[in-house]
């Protein structure tokens, strides 16, 4: 972010979601931070309620936050990167690692392998995010970019926002899906107090395309699903939402007792992307890792013919 930056607003809607929308590579979460620390103010006065309704025309000033010193541990831990240049990698997650240190958890996450292997990490994402464009849940595993600079950072946050950033997931959910090939368009909210999502008539867009890869007997199907949006949990909510959990899922209902899984059988198996500064593609692409493809093997031998 600028030192300063004014923008104008189009819309009522609120200040934080405002700010979030209309700032490259700053989170809702982030807009709340910048509010409450008096650096914002809508036509010329400071406010620091999230909740603040704007109104359409109305003038919002943004102001830089001091960085902070970094506390944030390195750790000489393994890291699959599978592209680098000097302003962007790609890194295949293994499951079971948090992206970054969310609240007292501050080791064994990605990003404290990304500051012991990587010299230079982009700063747009804070403390506790540097480099970190968006994210996978811990129990996801596959691809994602991670910027190195902040230049990158902005136009990668900006191509993400505009859905330029191709990304696709393999997918085992439970039963037989009527549709082979389709969109779930389904706004998605987070539970009060929960990390637990769900569909909301009042909660953000979310758009989720997918087609069947595989119908496994009567009780599974593998999926191969595209983002065009990327809210929290939003493939795990909308496939549970439509009847058909993913697998491993505890929290959306996928957990079969007869499998031997403890996460989600879900992986983001590629990524695409015009480069933000070189100009020419990128695609990468990750192999369905052993814990699953053992799992895939399992069900096919026992659930195929039945």
């Amino acid at each position: 972010m600028a030192m300063e930056k004014i923008l104008k607003s189009n819309r009522n809607e609120r200040l934080d979601v405002f700010l979030s929308e209309n700032l490259d590579g700053i989170s809702r979460m982030q807009a709340q931070r910048l509010i409450k620390a008096g650096k914002v103010s809508v036509n010329e006065i400071c406010v620091k309620k999230p909740s603040f309704k704007i109104n359409s025309g109305d003038t919002v000033r943004v102001e830089e936050i001091e960085a902070k010193p970094l506390d944030i541990r390195k750790e000489d831990k393994p890291l699959k990167i599978v592209y680098e240049d000097d302003y962007l990698l790609i890194v295949d997650k293994e499951a079971g690692v948090t992206v970054h240190p969310v609240g007292a958890k501050k080791e064994n996450t990605l990003v404290n392998r990304l500051l012991f292997h990587v010299k230079d990490l982009s700063g747009i994402g804070g403390v506790i995010r540097p480099g970190i464009v968006h994210r996978l849940d811990k129990d996801t595993s596959g691809l994602l970019v991670v910027a190195k600079n902040d230049e990158a950072h902005l136009k990668l946050s900006s191509m993400l926002k505009t859905h330029e950033i191709d990304r696709r997931y393999i997918a085992l959910v439970k039963g037989i899906m009527k549709i082979r090939r389709g969109k779930i368009d389904l706004p998605i909210a987070r539970k009060k107090g929960e990390t637990k999502m769900y569909v909301a008539p009042f909660g953000r867009r979310a758009i989720t395309h997918f087609h069947v890869i595989e119908e496994i007997g009567k009780q599974f199907s593998l999926v191969a699903v595209k983002l065009e949006t990327g809210r929290t949990h939003q493939i795990r909510v909308h496939f549970s939402y439509s009847g058909h959990p993913i697998v491993g899922d505890y929290l959306y209902g996928g957990r079969i007792k007869e499998i031997p899984l403890r996460r989600q059988f879900l992986h983001a198996y590629e990524i695409s992307f015009i480069h933000p500064i070189m100009g020419q593609r990128i695609t990468a692409y990750s192999m369905l890792p052993k814990d699953l493809k053992e799992v895939l093997d399992l069900i096919r031998e026992k659930w195929k013919t039945k």
